[in-house]
Order: structure tokens, then C-alpha cells, then sequence
């Protein structure tokens, strides 16, 4: 029997209703079609094979719809060019912080055998605190060695795999099998098999396949290891040490807390099977700072503003964050440059012919950084220069292409200038220690040009001597050794020092060994004085040429530290939003929330320009309710309620409202906003709700 919830005429509720009574949805059978007739075989639909997926650009046109084709798919190879490059420095340095650990923990795995360790299974315990995902890359790593030699394998255990001891052993088997033969070898090796028919969990199947795959090394690793049951653990491995002279097992126990805390979960007869070395993974942080420093300060075409990178270790220090994330986060940043940035397409290698001719020139015509340049030029008087750039789209494309690279190579001689610094301040030991992304960060907000840091590294640097200066040679950045003044002073340094034939090095006048403390008694309080002592004329030389290097180096930090929101055309080429992407990397699901139930029409669309803000028949039941609860106390009166929810509809629909249809909303908005957690039934008052939260607390 089909029976329609509402009437469909007036669209109310029947008057015979009942709460038993079930729901349906009818849809009648098509008219037009014979009563018993099969239905049409639908059409195997395929790819058009012409269409290849190179053609097809996820990228859409950007300037209104009038960007090009060509526009479109060079932001788009740009983008995935310029990512796979920084993809592939952060894999190094994942490799490179994992490569310690995964050299000690292969050479335990390969060296060891329950003969070496006194009938014992062996055991490495690895601590990696909150760093999970390190542990994942380790492993994965470890299995790669052992399979390409054919050694063995790694067997991956999470606490769902273990949920019994059936299924986990049935779990390891499966897993030993599969790593190397794949599922359909799994399936074979079960079926092949002579003699009886084995059950999944038994394990004279993995000692069949370690005999026929002369496997050596069959490690099985633990990830969670506080997250299994400890009875089943118990019982695994009392059951693997019997398996021991059959099954070359090694076990590896991921360990989030201590070693301490583990052994305390398992009981004595347990731990004294196990016999093993312990490992420690490093923190993330450190890892974060390496993989920012890589994508930022090596040779790149694309950097990250203050902004971004801002939003970015404001995750890191809020919570942990594995190098993992970091890294989709930054993925984000650089899709969201190139996928809505016109102009980002000259940072392209090669710009093809006729680029111009759509509507570029007029996006970075627009550009602020562009007029701002194009009134720099007019204050210095080039106005036909200014004249052909607004007038000549050929010339404004090849113009742009030189503005970008000259940025592009500021970009690279900041963080250079960066670098040194960084060098210079663990050298020198002058003030507080910095990260290399807390100076990156001032830097690309312009703090670094006029800090405080800076001058208290330059008059460190005047009291050098000549050895700390050969030394400092080496680390100088090139932008400042091509310099024809830093290249005079370098010889005339060396000159000197070639010279100099005192195994003591030169100190300049400004060394604390060259001054005088002298003390003179007025009105009988002792005062002291400094003064300089009489020096060699080699420290007279020195001083001299170290006045000229303190000169060019500080005047190289004014002109190379500039703020990067001042280089022309900077939009193309950094990220610098002036409200960043923070919603999007930390989003606000409360406030969304309140604002959609408070303001529903800022997300759906209405078309009557008088609606505002008020209470409203056309607003969402749910929307309707929650601005009636925001008006009541911390208990709410369901039946003041009530007649506040149905009078708004009674003003507006008069008398064809329907009250059985309106309750029928009000109690669904009432249970929507219990889902939401905003309101609960209250014990003090059976026919009052309480208050669960406020707007905007």
C-alpha cells in the first residue's frame, strides 16, 4: 500500500495521521510505455580515446573568461613544474633526517639472530613521541632494502589488525605473502600447496614461504604498540618465540611514550623473551625549519610571503604538525597562487609568441606594484618609457619578464643575506639565538634591514681578528664577492697577511687587548677611563681595511634586505596576502555555523532586496528557530517558543497557514539544533530547554 505524507493540493498534512503510520514515495509508471515491457539495455558508454589526459587542464580561465588557452595550460605546467622541483628537495630532506636512524636500525635488523641474542626474539623499541608519519617513512624505507635484495620484507601492524590473535596472525601471514607475491600469489600459494589445506591463521604457512623464499630477515613492526591489547601481545609473542628456529622474525615496537611505560604494560614472562637495542627518532621541528629553509633559500622562482609563512609556524607552535602536513599546506599556497593569479604565468620558462595579445598586459597593468613603479619612473622623468609601457603590449611583456627575474634574483640575494646572517650569529654569539625561519620571517616583512640585530653584528665584526676573518671569507654570500670594493679589500687583506709574519693574528684598535683602563680619583670617588694603546702599524692597516669591510657590509645588508612587497611586479613571484589563506588551513566550523543560522541568505540566494535582517516565514526553519532561542535566558520556554515560531508564520501567511504543518517544521528545527549541540532538554524544568551555547562565545 503507497501512501503520500502530505496532500497534494494543499500540500498540508491528511487529517487522519497517525505516528505509525510509514512514509512513501510514489512514482507512477511512465504512460506512454507498454505495461510489461523490458527496459532499453543502456549503451556501454566509453573515453574518447582523441581526448588524452594532457589536454585537460584542471585550471580555468582567469580575467573574466577572456584568458587563453594558452595562458591557462602554461599556469598550470608552471605550477607542476615548479612543485615537482620543491616536492623533490623536501623528499631529501625527509631522507636525509631519517637516514641516521634507518642506517642503525637495518644494521640491527641484518646483524642479529635469536643465536646472538640467546634464544631471545629481537627487538628494536623506537620512541618517536607525536612524530608518527617519521615512523611510517622508516619503515617503508626499511621494507625497500630488504625487498630489493631479496632479504625479507616488513610487516606493518596497526592496533585494528589485532583485534584477536586469530586474526592477527592470519593478518602477518597474509602481509608476508602479499609484500612480495601480491594478492593473486597469496591466493595461489594457498591453493598450490601440497599436502592438507592450512587455515589462514596457522603458522606452518609463513615457515612454508620463509623456506621457499630463503628469506633471512622477516621483520614485523609494531606502529601503535601502546594501542594493542596487551593479553593479545602476550599471546603473540609467546607464540612467535616458539617459531624462532622455523621463522627468522625481528620485531620493531613504535613507542609514543617510554620504554618504561611500555615494559610496565606486559608482564615479566613477556619481556623476558624479547631482547633488542632502542632507536630515537627525531623531533619534526627541526624537520619543518629544514624543509621551509630548502623551498625558500635554495634556488627557486616562487617564494612565500611573511604572511603565509607566518600562518604557517603559528600551526606548528599551536600544535604538532608532521613535516607531512607542512608540506600539503605548502602545496596549497603554491596551487592557490598559480590556479588564481593571471599574471603568475611569467614565471614560465619560455613565454610563446602572442601571449600579449589577450588580456595580460591589462591584468599586470593592474597590478599595484606595477603603477607604483610606473610612478617611480615618472618622478625621475621617463615619461615616454611610461608612455610605451601603458601604450605597447609587446614591449610592456618584455619589460614585465625583466622586472620578474630582477625580483627573482633580489629574492634569492635576501635569503642569502639571510644565511650570513645566520652564520654570523652562531659565530659570533651576539645576542639571542635565531632560527633561520625567524629571520626569513623578518625579513620578508623588511624588520631585518634597520634591526637591532643587525648593528650588534656589525660591531662584533669590527673587533675580528684577522684569523675569524679568513674564516668569515668562505661563508660570504656571491652577491656580495662580485662587488669590485669587497674584491680590493680582499687583496689588500691578503697582501697584509702575507706580510705578517707574528704567529699572533692581527687585532684591530677596536679589540678589547688594544685598549686601556685607567683610573683617576675626583672628589674622592674612582672613575675609570679607556683608552688605546699604542699598536703596531700592521694593526693600523688592519683597522683601516676592517673600516672599509664594516663600511660595504653594512651598506650590502641596506640595499639586498629590502622590503620584497617593494619589487615590482612581486605579485608574480610571492605570496603575500594581505589576509592569508588561514581559514582555509585552520577553519572556524563554529563560526560558519552561527553566521549561517544567524544570516542564512549570506550563503543562499534570495532575490528580494527587502528582506534585511528580520524574522521571516522565508528564512530556513532551522534559521527562524535559532533567532527566536538567541532572544530567551539561559532556560527556554517551549511554549513561548512555540507561539513565537508559529506567529511568524501566522503574520505572514494569515489564514492559509497551517498549524499541524507549521509544528511539524518548528519540531524539526528543534531537533536539527539539539544535533548541533546548541540546545538540551533541561532536569530543573521538564517543559523548558537549556542553553548549551552562546553567539560567539
Amino acid at each position: 500500500m503507497v501512501t503520500d505524507f502530505l496532500d497534494a493540493d494543499s500540500g498540508a498534512l491528511p487529517e487522519v495521521f497517525s505516528n505509525t503510520q510509514g512514509v512513501y514515495i510514489y512514482r507512477p509508471a511512465d504512460a506512454a510505455k507498454p505495461h510489461g515491457e523490458r527496459p532499453s539495455k543502456k549503451r556501454k558508454v566509453t573515453q574518447d580515446p582523441t581526448i588524452s589526459s594532457e589536454d585537460s587542464c584542471p585550471f580555468v580561465p582567469l580575467l573574466n573568461g577572456d584568458e587563453s588557452d594558452t595562458s591557462v595550460r602554461l599556469r598550470h605546467q608552471t605550477y607542476e613544474q615548479l612543485w615537482s622541483a620543491q616536492e623533490a628537495k623536501i623528499q631529501e630532506v625527509l631522507n636525509d633526517v631519517d637516514a641516521e636512524v634507518l642506517d642503525n636500525v637495518s644494521s640491527f635488523v641484518r646483524t642479529t639472530s635469536p643465536e646472538t641474542h640467546g634464544g631471545c626474539i629481537p627487538a628494536a623499541l623506537i620512541t618517536v613521541g607525536s612524530n608518527v608519519s617519521s615512523l611510517a617513512r622508516l619503515l617503508s624505507r626499511l621494507n625497500e632494502e630488504l625487498a630489493s635484495v631479496g632479504e625479507g620484507g616488513v610487516i606493518v601492524l596497526e592496533s585494528g589488525d589485532a583485534p584477536n590473535l586469530k586474526t592477527t596472525l592470519k593478518n602477518i601471514i597474509r602481509a608476508a605473502i602479499t609484500n612480495t607475491e601480491g594478492n593473486e600469489g597469496y591466493q595461489k600459494f594457498l591453493t598450490d600447496r601440497e599436502g592438507p589445506r592450512l587455515l589462514g591463521y596457522d603458522l606452518d604457512l609463513l615457515g612454508d614461504y620463509v623456506t621457499k623464499k630463503n628469506t633471512r630477515h622477516l621483520v614485523v613492526a609494531f606502529r601503535d604498540s601502546e594501542a594493542f591489547d596487551p593479553g593479545i601481545l602476550t599471546d603473540l609473542l609467546s607464540l612467535l618465540s616458539s617459531w624462532l628456529d622455523r621463522i627468522p622474525i625481528t620485531l620493531l615496537f613504535g613507542i609514543s611514550t617510554s620504554v618504561d611505560l611500555f615494559e610496565g604494560r606486559l608482564p615479566r614472562s613477556s619481556v623476558s623473551l624479547l631482547k633488542g637495542r632502542y632507536f630515537e627518532l627525531h623531533g619534526a621541528s627541526n624537520c619543518v625549519d629544514h624543509i621551509y629553509e630548502r623551498i625558500q633559500a635554495e634556488d627557486g622562482k616562487f617564494w612565500l610571503g611573511r604572511n603565509i609563512t607566518g600562518v604557517l609556524f603559528e600551526k606548528s607552535s599551536d600544535y604538532f604538525q608532521t613535516p607531512e602536513a607542512f608540506c600539503r599546506t605548502v602545496k596549497y599556497a603554491y596551487m592557490s597562487h598559480f590556479f588564481a593569479n593571471a599574471i603568475s604565468v611569467l614565471l614560465a620558462d619560455t613565454i610563446p609568441e602572442g601571449l600579449h595579445r589577450g588580456k595580460i598586459c591589462e591584468a599586470i597593468r593592474n597590478v599595484p606594484s606595477f603603477r607604483e613603479y610606473c610612478e617611480m619612473l615618472l618622478e625621475s622623468g621617463h615619461t615616454q618609457h611610461v608612455r610605451d609601457l601603458l601604450e605597447h603590449d609587446e614591449h610592456l611583456l618584455s619589460r614585465s619578464i625583466q622586472l620578474v627575474k630582477s625580483g627573482q634574483q633580489s629574492m634569492h640575494d635576501i635569503f642569502q643575506a639571510v644565511k650570513f646572517v645566520h652564520l654570523l650569529l652562531k659565530d659570533l654569539n651576539v645576542g639571542k639565538k635565531a632560527s633561520m625561519s625567524e629571520l626569513s620571517i623578518r625579513a620578508l616583512s623588511g624588520e631585518l634591514q634597520d634591526s637591532p640585530l643587525l648593528e650588534d653584528i656589525l660591531v662584533a665584526f669590527r673587533r675580528l681578528d684577522s684569523i675569524k676573518i679568513e674564516e668569515l671569507l668562505s661563508w660570504l654570500p656571491e652577491s656580495l664577492t662580485k662587488l669590485p670594493e669587497f674584491q680590493q679589500i680582499q687583496a689588500d687583506f691578503e697582501s697584509l697577511t702575507q706580510t705578517h709574519k707574528d704567529p699572533e693574528p692581527l687585532r684591530s684598535e677596536y679589540d678589547s687587548s688594544n685598549s686601556v683602563i685607567g683610573t683617576t680619583i675626583v672628589k674622592q670617588r674612582v672613575k675609570l677611563n679607556t683608552g688605546k694603546a699604542n699598536v703596531p702599524e700592521e694593526c693600523i692597516k688592519y683597522t683601516r681595511i676592517l673600516d672599509r669591510f664594516h663600511a660595504l657590509l653594512g651598506s650590502y645588508f641596506q640595499t639586498t634586505l629590502v622590503p620584497p612587497q617593494e619589487l615590482p611586479l612581486h605579485e608574480a613571484f610571492l605570496l603575500d596576502m594581505r589576509n592569508p589563506i588561514k581559514e582555509v588551513f585552520a577553519p572556524r566550523a563554529r563560526f560558519s555555523i552561527e553566521r549561517a543560522l544567524s544570516n542564512p541568505f549570506d550563503y543562499l540566494m534570495f532575490t528580494s532586496r527587502d528582506m534585511g535582517r528580520k524574522l521571516s516565514a522565508k528564512q530556513p526553519p532551522t534559521s527562524l528557530l535559532y533567532q527566536l532561542y538567541l532572544e530567551s535566558g539561559a532556560l527556554v520556554n517551549m511554549h513561548d517558543l512555540w507561539q513565537a515560531f508559529h506567529a511568524v508564520f501566522e503574520s505572514e501567511q494569515g489564514d492559509a497557514c497551517d498549524e499541524r504543518m507549521t509544528m511539524t517544521l518548528f519540531y524539526r528545527a528543534l531537533s536539527e539544533l539539539r544535533a548541533l549541540g546548541i540546545i538540551k532538554h533541561s532536569r530543573k524544568k521538564l517543559d523548558h530547554a537549556a542553553k548549551s551555547a552562546w553567539l560567539g562565545l
